[in-house]
């Protein structure tokens, strides 16, 4: 059962609704410092998750050569291109009703929040997590930040965040029943450097989200797909002939 994903996905709605429905009320100030808070949650969270590390050298190496291979493919691009996609009937359903806004600002807003809501690192991560060890934590704890991070959004955005819902619910089911297949190939020390993996790029969303430092977060995922080979590899490979 999807927990996780549900909450999360409830968890935009109900933000959307609310941030649309007092947004105007809301002072800029609360706005911008709440993401700070944000930030911090995200790196409290990714943090915990680091520790769990079994194997770090195969963890440091699919982090680098995966966040390599994203930037050489320009993922992020792919993935902001994807969204756009997404983002041409969303707005033919809701128009901007943000009059203080340009079209073009707000069709970049929304674009924004459909890549931020639907392929987050947190998000991806979070669904494999839930999906191959039943553990909804990360999920549960991206909803508390997403809930507020909806509202903020739908503050300039409108009725059309709770929409961002429906694509986000589907990506994330997908991602959920594929690591259900993965996990009978797995071990317990290449969960935890899974886990560990995401913790990394948990901490690079962090600073993101507190644009304390822009960390290229799209590229950096193909890196979560390395890490249980690479930790495999080391453990069953490496680590051996260096004994």
């Amino acid at each position: 059962m999807p927990v996780g994903v549900i909450i999360n996905v409830l968890s935009v709605v109900i933000g959307g609704m609310f941030g649309a429905f007092a947004g105007e009320k809301l002072p800029d100030k609360f706005k911008n410092e709440l993401n700070l808070v944000f930030g911090a949650c995200s790196m409290g969270i990714g943090i915990s998750s680091i520790v769990l590390m079994k194997n770090m050298p195969a963890v440091i190496f699919a982090v680098v050569l995966g966040s390599g291979a994203g930037l050489l493919i320009h993922l992020g691009e792919k993935i902001n291109g994807a969204a756009l996609l997404l983002e041409r009937p969303i707005n033919r359903l809701f128009q901007n009703k943000n009059r203080n806004m340009p079209e073009d600002d707000f069709q970049a807003l929304l674009v924004t929040a459909l890549v931020l809501f639907c392929a987050s690192g947190t998000g991806i991560y979070g669904c494999l997590d839930s999906g191959m060890t039943g553990d909804h934590s990360i999920l549960i704890a991206k909803s508390v930040l997403d809930l507020f991070t909806a509202l903020v959004f739908a503050c300039s955005l409108g009725y059309v965040t709770t929409v961002i819902a429906i694509p986000q619910f589907l990506i994330f089911l997908i991602l959920f029943l594929c690591a259900k297949m993965i996990f009978p190939l797995t071990t317990p020390d290449m969960i935890a450097d899974f886990k560990a993996c995401g913790g990394i790029l948990m901490i690079a969303t962090g600073f993101r989200i507190a644009k304390i430092k822009m960390f290229p977060i799209a590229d950096m995922l193909p890196a979560m797909i390395l890490v249980m080979p690479c930790s495999h590899l080391w453990t069953t490979v490496i680590l051996p002939l260096l004994q």
